[in-house]
């Protein structure tokens, strides 16, 4: 695998974490194979992280998430309080448009859903908070890997871009600098959003965006 950090030790950790984070816990042969590294290395990565809390053998002796990574989890979100600052403005704009509504932010080559908040509707398309997607495909994903400085949409729109029957459009939460710091997203059936999400939430979302700005701005 080729070294992220230059500390090859480091990045095959991370990668290994990263593996059992996306497919649950793993026999050691299918996760050799997850993170591309020789078998005794693997082993030995999984037994120090294992030593450390990050790694756990569940009851059939595969390796899964340790428990010592809700600690960490918990540390960080306490640090980077965009979630707690957030949610009266997300719960407004579900309550406003009636729809599903995440907020994300960006992980590594990732995007992590921090604050999932659930329609009424009997039919919805469900983000668990701390699931990880991709970045480029999804209206939300595409708002945070924008730069700054350019003149742009002020949301951004997708239609059965990531997963067939659900459309989103998202608006970006940005600092002063014009930095993106997070995405404000409404997803759902196609049928309700229509496929042209943008003209029928594209305000709201955005409305929503610049008010968590001002309250992440003090």
């Amino acid at each position: 695998m080729d070294s992220v950090s230059g500390v090859g030790v480091l990045d095959k950790a991370v990668s290994l974490l990263r593996a059992l984070e996306r497919r649950g816990p793993l026999g050691l042969s299918e996760l050799q194979q997850a993170i591309g590294v020789p078998r005794a290395t693997t082993h030995r990565l999984a037994v120090a992280l294992e030593q450390h809390g990050l790694v756990r053998r569940d009851t059939a002796g595969r390796f899964e998430l340790g428990l010592g990574l809700i600690g960490l989890g918990r540390s960080a979100a306490e640090r980077f309080p965009v979630a707690a600052l957030a949610r009266d403005a997300m719960e407004a704009l579900r309550d406003r448009t009636g729809e599903d509504v995440q907020l994300f932010i960006r992980d590594g080559d990732a995007r992590r859903c921090v604050l999932s908040l659930q329609s009424g509707h009997a039919l919805r398309w469900i983000v668990p908070e701390g699931a990880l997607l991709p970045l480029d495909r999804g209206s939300a994903g595409r708002v945070l890997t924008r730069l700054p400085g350019r003149r742009q949409s002020p949301w951004i729109e997708s239609v059965e871009e990531r997963e067939k029957g659900v459309a989103s459009v998202s608006a970006p939460v940005c600092d002063s600098l014009g930095v993106v710091l997070a995405a404000v997203s409404i997803a759902g059936p196609v049928e309700r959003l229509t496929r042209s999400p943008g003209r029928r939430f594209g305000a709201a979302v955005v409305a929503a965006a610049e008010e968590i700005a001002r309250r992440l701005a003090g």
